[in-house]
């Protein structure tokens, strides 16, 4: 079943369908540009799959030949108070912790060109996969600006030297080479994408819905800690998945050569 929530003018949508939502950004003819309002119903999307129990994976994706083009400028410029200065630039610190600290994986269908701070959105996805004709920019330098809040996730993902190359010359690119960087999982022909994305859906699907929450939680909180920290949070972790009843019924559907219960039937 489907269920949307949203007239169709809203900025951001949301659909729900066999345990996946998906969040779309909805201002084509502003080439889905991240304004203050549109990141607030992002943020809202993003908080009510994070409690769904129903929902195991969330689909980032936008309507049109882009998939965003960063923040809305023309706000910014024509606003000497407020604009994106004000209200947008704390709209965006909500949006990307709400996909950073998701419990669920989040998969980003990168449809379109990226500019400026929709790099930040990319970069906040679990997996993303961009179609082969899209191309990214870190245009912020162009434009006297500084990638500043998008950064914070980015670099993380990037390679150093392709991070130094790409946000200090603003250079658009292809995405094989935002590929080649590490701010993107993989790259599908455009009219493979859909194909390339359900893929990892069905991939995710075939986990435990606990497993993938506590997984990200690894891929999370590992990077922060010392060695002998990660041992021993992790050594609780591990004793506490061997006896839950998730796993219990995986391993057990394991050795018996059955289908875990979570997984969909075809």
């Amino acid at each position: 079943e489907t269920m949307s929530d949203a007239p169709a003018t809203d900025a951001v949508l949301l659909e729900v369908a066999g345990g996946v939502a998906t969040i779309t950004l909805n201002r084509p003819d502003a080439r889905n540009r991240l304004d203050g309002e549109g990141m607030a119903q992002l943020t809202a999307h993003l908080r009510s799959t994070a409690i769904d129990p129903a929902i195991r994976i969330v689909v980032l994706t936008g309507t049109g030949s882009t998939f965003c083009a960063g923040a809305d400028l023309a706000g910014a410029v024509a606003a000497e108070e407020g604009g994106f200065a004000t209200g947008g630039t704390q709209a965006l610190v909500d949006a990307l912790p709400s996909m950073l600290d998701h419990p669920k994986p989040i998969i980003g269908r990168i449809q379109g060109h990226v500019a400026g701070g929709g790099n930040g959105l990319v970069a906040a996805c679990d997996i993303a996969v961009a179609t082969a004709s899209a191309r990214f920019a870190f245009s912020e330098v162009r434009l006297g600006l500084a990638p500043a809040i998008i950064a914070t996730v980015c670099i993380p993902r990037m390679n150093p030297r392709d991070a130094a190359e790409l946000l200090l010359t603003g250079e658009r690119v292809s995405a094989d080479r935002v590929l080649r960087s590490g701010l993107i999982t993989a790259v599908a022909e455009d009219d493979a994408l859909d194909a390339s994305v359900d893929s990892y859906v069905q991939a995710l699907l075939a986990g435990g819905p606990q497993a993938l929450i506590e997984t990200k939680d690894l891929l999370r909180r590992i990077p922060t800690m010392s060695r002998d920290e990660a041992f021993v949070w992790t050594a609780q972790m591990s004793a506490r998945l061997f006896t839950s009843e998730e796993a219990r019924a995986g391993m057990t559907a394991f050795l018996s050569k059955t289908t875990a219960p979570w997984v969909p039937a075809d």
